[in-house]
């Protein structure tokens, strides 16, 4: 069984004004779409056909790059859609924000640590918000498409939100202002979602 790229929940230009329209159709069907034909690629005739994306990603210390690099997209993405939606803002509610508040101190105290992870992660990467084994909380960043289910990862966790900031997820809209682009995410978070992993 290959892996399909996944259909959006909301329109292109849902996001706008804070993400574009044209930079979400380029990163959904060339990048992300990219990322699904290289992983069914990568896998096909091995062992690895057949299981899912997260036991792919629990072993990838023993797969190609191709493998690591593309299954990690193809996870990371269909993550990042679903967490975002065009009625975003707001904050989290129930017993995601009680566990933001006991962890960091309080919701701008997050916001502040996961945007600093995002805007610090050298080159290409994602920032994170784990659920971790325990059930705590933690932010964290990891390179290109590597993800925190990955058993290389130094951080590991059940990841429940995550921000994309290779530079194809903003740079016609936002050039090399990086910042810019981390600020006008927190406009467009689905918290219904993220507490849905929260609960999971």
């Amino acid at each position: 069984m290959s892996f399909k790229l996944p259909e959006l929940n909301y329109d292109y230009n849902a996001l706008e004004p804070y993400i574009d329209a044209r930079t979400m159709e380029i990163h959904h069907t060339k990048h992300h779409g990219g990322y699904t034909n290289n992983l069914n690629n990568a896998i096909e005739g091995t062992p690895l056909e057949g299981k899912s994306i997260e036991e792919i990603l629990a072993s990838v210390s023993k797969h190609s790059a191709a493998v690591r690099n593309n299954g990690g997209g193809y996870y990371n993405h269909n993550l990042f859609w679903e967490i975002m939606g065009p009625n975003g803002s707001g904050v989290p509610a129930g017993e995601l924000a009680a566990a933001i508040k006991s962890t960091f101190g309080s919701f701008e105290d997050f916001k502040s640590e996961f945007s600093k992870a995002a805007a610090t992660r050298f080159g290409s990467g994602w920032a994170w918000l784990l659920k971790k084994s325990d059930g705590g909380l933690v932010v964290t960043s990891t390179p290109n498409q590597d993800n925190p289910l990955m058993d290389l990862s130094e951080v590991k966790g059940f990841p429940i939100l995550g921000l994309d900031v290779w530079e194809h997820a903003y740079y016609l809209k936002y050039q090399n202002r990086r910042p810019e682009y981390i600020d006008a995410f927190w406009n467009v978070i689905n918290w219904e979602e993220v507490s849905r992993r929260y609960s999971k």
